[in-house]
């Protein structure tokens, strides 16, 4: 079985972090998204990873190469970004001589036994119960688990059953052929090919897929979401820093997450902020905020804020949203 991660998006709603890094390379509890993905993966057993890259791909790229030398990568560009469904086509050369993949989105961390799907005997989908269907694609299935409709952001869902972003697919030449058809006939949902249209056009072919219902997941699209993922996950074991030096006239009130060399005095950290390595922080509090590395924050009070890496801030009390390569002085 291989992986297949699409990672090709522009994370328009994470700018301006975005725009000088890809979303899945935002760390979250002390490291980027992608890797929270790349580990789960590998620890239940999958070694084949395939990368579609598309906006700032060679970032992605490069940290994947450099951190996960463990794993057998390929990276796909997509040129052109026409939906998930064609994402996943971009990749069919990678996926050639495959019979099983799991798909699983690059900008989204899962709470999640992933054994139980890989050790499902059918195809299935990963699905939670959400409070607003209408802004994902859903599924509908009945006692037996079995998905009988799957649809793309419906205005009237047809259940309150969200696809999370996990898939697993045991025809992968049947699930080629089914974005294929959909190109061939020009057969998009909200101008896009969608991987909900390709799966629903499977299950009329019958197609067996089994909705599997996971713990959590944090589509990490937004600043607020973003930080609760950050907080949630810190609370966890394994995730916050155990062992911190003894940062000079300074409290660190856990959990936190702080990278190695950075350079902390007379401040308040925590709860729940995760720092990047080689960071300055001096005559500040910080708390509920994800800090980049190299950048420097200096007589500042953060709350519920996302600064870059290389961002420097001098002089403030506000809550911000500061991307990379950034400087700001208030004093």
């Amino acid at each position: 079985m291989k992986a297949l991660i699409p990672v090709a998006g522009v994370g328009t709603r994470l700018r301006p972090h975005t725009y000088t890094q890809p979303k899945p390379l935002i760390p979250v509890a002390g490291k980027p998204i992608i890797s929270f993905i790349i580990e789960q993966l590998y620890e239940i057993g999958i070694t084949d990873f395939v990368f579609v890259i598309g906006y700032l791909g060679e970032k992605i790229q490069d940290y994947v190469t450099l951190a996960h030398p463990e794993i057998n990568k390929t990276f796909v560009h997509q040129s052109e970004r026409k939906g998930l469904g064609h994402a996943v086509w971009t990749a069919r050369e990678a996926l050639e001589g495959t019979d099983e993949v799991f798909i699983v989105l690059g900008d989204t961390i899962f709470e999640a036994d992933l054994k139980e799907m890989i050790d499902e005997p059918l195809s299935c989908l990963g699905v939670k119960k959400v409070e607003h269907p209408s802004n994902f694609g859903v599924a509908a299935f009945g006692e037996d688990q079995m998905v009988t409709k799957v649809v793309e952001k419906p205005q009237i869902p047809l259940s309150n059953m969200a696809l999370v972003g996990l898939y697993k697919c045991l025809d992968v030449k049947g699930l080629i052929q089914a974005i294929q058809y959909n190109i061939d006939h020009d057969i998009r949902t909200k101008d896009e090919y969608q991987l909900t249209d390709a799966l629903m056009h499977m299950i009329n072919q019958g197609a067996k897929f089994k909705a599997v219902e996971i713990n959590n997941w944090f589509d990490c699209s937004k600043k607020e979401i973003l930080l609760e993922t950050n907080s949630t996950l810190l609370k966890k074991s394994g995730f916050a820093s155990e062992e911190i030096p003894e940062y000079i006239n300074s409290i660190i009130i856990h959990p936190v997450s702080i990278a190695k060399n950075c350079k902390i005095s007379n401040s308040i950290i925590g709860p729940f902020v995760t720092i990047g390595e080689q960071t300055t922080i001096n005559y500040s509090i910080v708390k509920n905020s994800i800090i980049g590395s190299y950048a420097s924050i200096i007589e500042v009070v953060l709350e519920e804020s996302v600064v870059g890496s290389d961002a420097s801030i001098k002089g403030l009390s506000q809550s911000l949203n500061i991307g990379d390569n950034t400087e700001i002085d208030f004093s």
